[in-house]
């Protein structure tokens, strides 16, 4: 597995145009069945993917915590929300709360998330290649398949399903 993530963002970014003139063309004129399609792909893949032997999104990008996480995960800890944002969170260029750090403070060594129960939105749908209306996030996808190998795979099976 660590020799699949140390070659993806290569592969990734050797796939990029094609890739990007892919998504282009689905913006334009996505198949009507798409959300069935994606959600078979997305299915297909996951059934072959252990992401405990992966865990690259949480060692490498941190979720966006809307306020239902940060109400969430403070009533975990038992902090009020604001001491959870003091001590894990900061805001970022876009003006969302995100971890300070990565990797992540909650994943452990042995790739389990400490939080998994109560982990934000963001990583309960990520890398998000089973969401509706899945042409609309075509740059976050760009981004997400040089991150986690899956969702390379669900592009790569999706260039050959849909011509």
């Amino acid at each position: 597995m660590q020799d699949i993530i140390k070659n993806l963002p290569k592969q990734a970014k050797d796939k990029h145009n094609e890739n990007k003139k892919f998504f282009a063309k689905l913006k334009k004129k996505p198949p009507k069945n798409l959300d069935y399609i994606m959600q078979d792909l997305h299915d297909e893949v996951f059934s072959d993917t252990d992401c405990l032997t992966c865990a690259n999104c949480c060692k490498t990008t941190g979720p966006l915590f809307i306020d239902k996480d940060v109400s969430r995960l403070a009533k975990h800890f038992k902090l009020k929300p604001q001491q959870f944002i003091d001590q894990y969170l900061r805001i970022d260029e876009d003006n969302d709360y995100v971890l300070q750090q990565v990797p992540c403070v909650f994943l452990g060594a042995d790739n389990y998330c400490s939080i998994y129960e109560v982990r934000p939105k963001a990583c309960r749908e990520f890398p998000h290649t089973d969401r509706k209306k899945f042409q609309q996030i075509s740059n976050l996808t760009l981004k997400n398949v040089a991150i986690c190998p899956a969702a390379f795979n669900v592009v790569e099976k999706m260039k050959d399903r849909i011509k």
